[in-house]
């Protein structure tokens, strides 16, 4: 029986390490996992009887904007709308807030089928090996150095600030 919990008490930080790991999201430890999701605004975590097959979390300041991290679902469980789910209850914690979400390129229909809309300007500072680096710019999770959409070429505007100059 599937069943979703918000609340961070009484978890197996074991399982949720595994859940993220199998996802390919984070090969962080259990320990590592309890402090990320204890420091976060919002939660869930999916179990199927006492297993937790599903986990995501989000940060926020608490009234304006908040960030989706880590949304992991065992595969056996994946096209079953308890992925849907999952981000119909953290948006509730979130309620009025602006949210912007990190997502595998392969989810970005799901996720504008929930109203996400893909943003233009978002930009990411990454702190890892410029091997995995590498990797997810091969993998499509964001353009590739000093990138201009056709549009952009040209702008003054995308020339950079007028005080600099």
């Amino acid at each position: 029986m599937i069943r979703y919990q918000i609340e961070k008490e009484n978890i197996d930080w074991e399982e949720v390490a595994g859940v993220l790991r199998r996802s390919g999201l984070s090969d962080h430890s259990a320990q590592q996992q309890e402090i990320a999701f204890r420091n976060s605004f919002a939660t869930v975590f999916v179990y199927d009887d006492e297993h937790i097959v599903g986990v995501a979390r989000a940060i926020s300041d608490g009234l304006f904007q908040a960030a989706i991290y880590n949304v992991a679902l065992n595969e056996e469980y994946q096209g079953s709308g308890i992925g849907r789910e999952m981000i119909r209850k953290l948006l509730e914690q979130l309620k009025g807030q602006n949210v912007i979400l990190y997502t595998h390129p392969q989810t970005v229909l799901l996720y504008e089928k929930l109203g996400f809309r893909r943003a233009k300007t978002a930009m990411e500072y990454f702190q890892m090996d410029p091997e995995k680096l590498e990797w997810m710019e091969q993998e499509g999770f964001f353009m590739k150095e000093n990138f201009r959409f056709p549009e952009e070429i040209g702008r003054k505007d995308m020339q950079g600030p007028k005080w600099k100059k």
